[in-house]
């Protein structure tokens, strides 16, 4: 077994180009190659990719990856076979011909990974090729499609248990991004896994900045968003075919690169168009739901939602398609209370007890997206994880100073008071009409027009009693009947009915005003952009996809260290030696020709790393405790920047954490240089900084006419806590 860890870590070096393992991946590695049943939650861009393609290459026998859609199996064939791996796949888009020859490819034992749809695996005529071949080993991809409770169920998957009977010495490897602690044993369950083998990652992607607005004057919202992104890839998810078609339209007129994508597209045209966005031929993809499983682009920089997702696994899941390649990326959702009405139609179109679980997640989405506090927060615990902080630094939550909240006592004990009058057994919708003096046939049925509360809630509109009574759910005065959508007080209710305790909440969700925070360049952009060209050039002339080449965070390292041999090249992440020698040549002749013409002289990555090298045994602390103590140790900002490929306000961020948990700063000169201000205007923020005190700054921004902005405030309110730490 030791020496299996060696070779996995080799391969993992010379093949993939990766100095180290992620989170996790090797616990798994391990647990395979012991032959063990095993289950991985990791969210997309978390590795899980290496986490059965490394066993694969060890085991002698065969491994079977079963994969959901034609274009996730071609797309990772496609890149196994650019790494020199021997993989294939076998189904319905291949020729006879190509399939027989494959099938022959498999008999002859020349192929290390075999690609499957659950419906082709499970045809007789598969089951009795692979009969014949020494089979070690099953990886079940997007395995949350065995659970009915999971936002992809397929029922193929649940026949999958089957082939635990048919090859009882094949151990069985179930991944997926996206799973609550209930689809998780379902899939237990279903595949007889022990709950042992279970390795459950973060589900936290610290690399992208959630934001959530109210949809107003929508299509100006969205240019402005992506004005930000130039000859950047990004996905916009619509609803609805015709919104597809509209948006793209749209943003065709306004001279964009864009293509749409959704069911009523021909196979032919959706497959062109999938095609000419991966190859960074198309900078904008339109797209409903049915677009994303298959793609593992991971250079999409932004996401955005212009109408609601079905439920937070399926948001989730497509946010999780932008920064697979670590580096930030943007997500922004645009929240409409209408749009609320279109799903909840599509709901009521669903058998009662698929109506149980589709309510259930669309009350969880509303949730989040209504949500004050840090966006991952709600987003985390969906999913069981307990959260670390409260302020993560990359949504807009927490970006923003946060907005004061009124009293709503009185309307609360309205609310709550109609509820117990009523028998708490109905919805917040009819509790909502009796307020709102409804003369509806169903509360003259129940004669709830002769309840003392009919018709006092006139005062507020059926859209902020919604608001409201979501509130009162999120703040634990109300809990839900999922089966029936029933409301009952809990025992803090009855606090507030009783006068002994206040409510107070925002009435309706505010428009926010977020500064993004530009991650700083510490690279040659005018060379990137050069490498990213010949990438383009390269990926067509081999006719794949540009990524597979290299991905961005490879060109930004050549950006960075101008190698000018392929053993420098070979030091940058992403480089194995197949590729080094396959692709390599070219991008160090643009290199050697873009250092001469500059002057600039060749870089040692491995003199650069010698910090990430000191990480000490601070494993399982908040990343922000980790990022105070390495500051503390002498490590400059921009070094962590570098160390956590993460930008400079969230750096900021975590360190005014840190310091609030009671931990002192070193002195640091360095923020100072970090601001662009005038003499005059950082004079003008000292001297509001000493009026107000450093606590909150919302009262400086307003006092200096907003004309310091919050990112700059910040910066400044850790240099003078700093400063005081010093002193004391």
């Amino acid at each position: 077994m030791i020496d299996k860890i060696q070779k996995a870590k080799l391969i993992l070096k010379t093949t993939f180009g990766y100095d180290e393992f992620r989170p996790l991946q090797m616990d798994v590695i391990e647990n395979v190659l012991k032959k063990k049943d095993t289950l991985v939650i990791m969210p997309t861009g978390g590795g899980k990719s290496i986490c059965y393609q490394i066993p694969a290459l060890l085991f002698e026998g065969l491994t079977i990856v079963v994969s959901p859609l034609i274009s996730l199996m071609e797309d990772q064939v496609r890149q196994l076979e650019a790494l020199g791996i021997e993989a294939l796949m076998l189904n319905s888009s291949l020729s006879p011909e190509k399939y027989k020859n494959n099938v022959k490819r498999i008999k002859e034992n020349k192929i290390s990974l075999l690609y499957l749809a659950p419906e082709t695996l499970l045809m007789e005529r598969t089951l009795s090729l692979l009969a014949t071949q020494n089979v070690d080993y099953f990886t079940i991809d997007e395995a949350h499609c065995i659970s009915e409770w999971g936002h992809d169920f397929r029922p193929e998957y649940r026949q999958l248990v089957a082939l635990r009977n048919r090859f009882p010495q094949s151990v069985c490897l179930a991944l997926t991004a996206t799973a609550t602690q209930r689809v998780q044993q379902d899939i237990r369950t279903s595949l007889q896994f022990e709950e042992s083998a279970s390795f459950i990652a973060s589900f936290n992607r610290e690399n992208l900045y959630l934001e959530i607005k109210q949809k107003k004057q929508a299509a100006e919202q969205t240019l402005q968003f992506l004005d930000k992104f130039p000859r950047q890839s990004g996905i916009i998810y619509c609803l609805s075919r015709k919104q597809v078609d509209e948006m793209t339209i749209f943003l065709e007129e306004e001279g964009y690169s864009v293509k749409p994508y959704h069911a009523g597209l021909s196979a032919e045209e959706r497959q062109q168009n999938q095609a000419s966005f991966i190859k960074d031929d198309t900078q904008i993809m339109v797209a409903t739901i049915a677009f994303g499983m298959g793609i593992n682009k991971p250079n999409v920089r932004f996401i955005l939602h212009f109408d609601l997702p079905n439920n937070i696994e399926s948001y989730y899941q497509q946010i999780g398609r932008a920064g697979r390649d670590g580096l930030r990326a943007d997500c922004l959702f645009l929240f409409s209370y209408g749009d609320i009405q279109r799903i909840k139609y599509f709901i009521r179109q669903k058998t009662q007890n698929e109506q149980v679980i589709a309510s259930s997640q669309l009350n969880a989405l509303i949730g989040y997206a209504e949500n004050d506090d840090c966006r991952r927060i709600p987003l985390l615990q969906y999913f069981g994880e307990k959260v670390q902080t409260k302020n993560c630094g990359m949504c807009d939550n927490c970006l923003e100073e946060s907005s004061e909240t009124i009293d709503l006592t009185i309307p609360a004990q309205q609310f709550l008071s109609c509820m117990k009058h009523s028998g708490e057994i109905f919805g917040a919708g009819h509790i909502i009409d009796i307020l709102r003096g409804s003369k509806s046939q169903k509360i003259l049925k129940f004669s709830h027009n002769n309840l003392s509360t009919y018709g006092i809630g006139m005062a507020l509109s059926k859209q902020q009693w919604f608001y409201l009574s979501r509130q009162l759910l999120q703040k634990g005065l109300l809990e839900q009947d999922m089966n029936h959508g029933s409301l009952k007080l809990t025992s803090r209710a009855w606090d507030v009915l009783r006068g002994d305790q206040s409510f107070s909440a925002k009435m309706e969700v505010q428009q926010k005003k977020t500064t993004r925070t530009e991650v700083k360049q510490d690279y040659d952009s005018s060379l990137f952009e050069s490498l990213r060209q010949l990438r383009k050039s390269v990926a067509d002339e081999s006719n794949v996809p540009p990524y597979v080449i290299f991905p961005d965070k490879t060109l930004i390292e050549m950006s960075t260290y101008y190698p000018q041999s392929e053993n420098a090249l070979l030091q940058l992440h992403g480089v194995g030696s197949v590729k080094c020698s396959k692709y390599g040549q070219p991008f160090i002749d643009e290199i050697t020709r873009y250092a001469q013409e500059h002057q600039f002289e060749e870089k040692s990555k491995q003199t650069t790393r010698t910090i990430s090298a000191k990480k000490s045994k601070r494993i399982g602390k908040p990343r922000h405790q980790v990022i105070g103590e390495k500051y503390n140790d002498g490590v400059s900002v921009n070094d962590l920047i570098s160390e956590f490929n993460i930008q400079t306000g969230t750096v900021i961020n975590h360190l005014f954490i840190y310091s609030t948990e009671g931990n002192p700063l070193r002195d640091g000169d360095e923020f100072l240089k970090m601001l662009s201000l005038s003499d005059a205007s950082l004079e003008a923020a000292m001297v509001a900084f000493q009026e107000h005190g450093t606590s909150v700054l919302r009262p400086i921004f307003k006092s200096l006419s907003g004309k310091v902005s919050y990112d700059e405030l910040q910066i400044i309110r850790l240099h003078l806590i700093s400063k005081a730490s010093s002193s004391e």
